[in-house]
Formats: C-alpha cells, structure tokens, sequence
C-alpha cells in the first residue's frame, strides 16, 4: 500500500470510528461537558471545523501555494515526528482559538455534523488522489498551532488529530 493509500484509508477511517462514538452516545451525554472542557458534539464540530479547510486547500491551484507560502527548507517530518511536534505544542499550552472553538452544538444536530465530516473526509480523499507524492512533500500550508507545514504533514496532523479527540471524549467516561 502507498502512502497515499495509507493516509486516505486512515483519514476515513478515523473520521468515521470517531463520528459513529460520538453519535452512539446518549444525547444528554453528547453535550455534557466538564470542567469546562469541550463536549462530544463540539469535539465532533471542532473536527468538521479543521477538514473543511484542508479539503478546500487541495483544490487550489500548487503554484499558488507555492508562491503564497513559500517552499519547504527543512527535511519533510515522518508520520511520528508530526505526532511528537503537535503533542509538544498542546504540552506547552497550545489549544484551538478563533474559527476552530465550537460553539454550544445540541445533540439534535450531531447526525448532520457527522454526515457533514463524511462528506468532507471522502472530498479531501477524492481531491488527494490528484496530488503527486513530490507535491504532497513540497508544498507547504498554514498550520494555526505548528506553523508551515507539507501538505503530507497536514494529512498526517487530520489523521492524528481526529484520534486526539477520539481519545478526549473517551476519557470522560459514559457517564461523565
């Protein structure tokens, strides 16, 4: 298997594990939150919040990203790396701001949330399959925690985060 197979079997696959625990949950469950932390249904928006602008990215033009971000002038970050870096950050404070904090989401719309990832993780997979191993390796974006990234690293950073929150919401417990 490519990587590029890897990380699009990953992507949905993970995006999809997470949307069916949270929907699974009951829906008092679904919004409770504790200690002001974020509940699952915020989880799961925050989630949808971060892939739409990764998927919307891969559909513009690479001369622009290029020109826009410059070119990548460090080695490109392994899977691991990737993992290690965004644990580093979250340790030294780091946490989603601005346009990626959910607002309250009633449990009566995570259905369409979930359905709203799906779609979006199978867009992001469709538009992937266009990009070149050298592309996904040269190509940098804007990350708001870990700065300029590869594209291959975004990827990496949606499959790792999704397992982030995962792991967020089971942590509290069926009955927190």
């Amino acid at each position: 298997m490519t990587d590029t197979a890897w990380i699009i079997t990953e992507l949905q696959q993970r995006h999809r594990t997470f949307a069916t625990t949270v929907c699974a949950l009951a829906p008092d469950r679904m919004e409770h939150s504790r200690n002001g932390k974020w509940s699952p249904a915020q989880h799961l928006a925050h989630i949808l919040k971060s892939v739409r602008p990764v998927a919307l990215v891969l559909l513009v033009p690479r001369w622009f990203l290029r020109w826009r971000f410059g070119r990548i002038n460090r080695p490109a970050r392994g899977y691991p790396e990737l993992v290690e870096r965004y644990r580093t950050k979250l340790a030294a404070g780091g946490k989603a701001s601005g346009r990626y904090a959910p607002p309250p989401i009633a449990a009566a719309t995570v259905p369409g949330i979930a359905a709203g990832v799906e779609r979006t993780v199978a867009r992001l997979c469709h538009r992937l399959r266009g990009w070149s191993d050298v592309e996904l390796d040269t190509v940098l974006l804007p990350h708001p925690l870990l700065g300029k990234v590869t594209v291959r690293e975004m990827l990496y950073f949606t499959m790792h985060h999704v397992v982030h929150h995962q792991a967020l919401v089971e942590a509290e417990g069926p009955g927190a």
